[in-house]
């Protein structure tokens, strides 16, 4: 909301009811030892990112986030992967990078950039106007980047993949694609304090 103030503005406000149950949830999870971790100011994705990158250095770790939240996909590695709901809770996958690239196309951190520009309408992030996933797909999948693909539109000849309507509609959009790609990237560098062993018990 820093960054942008419009973000996640179209979300319903969190019902009354389900704040109330935010403190119980707390105190179960201190029951059983289980660490509550959170900064002001960072969303709980930023958090994860951070602890994901942290114990990933850790010998013969595996990380597994568990989530049903698409976005954590850009954390995928060789030594993170993802678990989630493919359609409800009896339909679940383990991402790893294969399964990610499977189902996108792409390579968990090409998904930042898919996102920048075709934007998510789940959290107001806007991407570029008039670029669907297709073509997002496909842009991304050759420039690997969207700086690499505005670079490539910058020079004096204009590359034959892109039409002269889509490069248009991404040379009009490219401030809308930079921040979309800010907004659309999990910081990995929150300043929290994690120990592995306290999480043990």
């Amino acid at each position: 909301h820093v960054a942008y103030e419009r973000y996640k503005a179209q979300r319903p406000e969190t019902p009354s009811d389900l704040i109330l149950q935010f403190a119980f949830v707390r105190e179960i999870l201190e029951a059983f030892g289980v660490p509550i971790i959170q900064k002001q100011g960072y969303e709980a994705d930023d958090v994860i990112g951070t602890i994901a990158k942290k114990t990933e250095k850790e010998n013969d770790l595996k990380v597994i986030i568990v989530t049903g939240d698409a976005d954590a996909f850009q954390l995928v590695r060789p030594r993170v992967e993802v678990y989630s709901m493919r359609k409800g809770i009896t339909d679940t996958v383990l991402y790893d990078e294969a399964a990610v690239r499977e189902r996108y196309g792409l390579t968990p951190k090409e998904l930042i950039d898919f996102k920048a520009l075709k934007g998510d309408p789940s959290d107001n992030i806007q991407g570029v106007k008039g670029i669907g996933e297709k073509t997002a797909t496909g842009l991304i999948k050759e420039f690997g980047s969207v700086e690499n693909l505005y670079k490539a539109l910058k020079k004096k000849k204009r590359p034959k993949s892109i039409s002269e309507s889509v490069a248009k509609k991404l040379i009009e959009g490219e401030k809308d694609a930079e921040m979309s790609k800010e907004l659309s990237t999990i910081p990995t560098s929150v300043p929290v304090e994690f120990s592995l062993e306290e999480a043990k018990a």
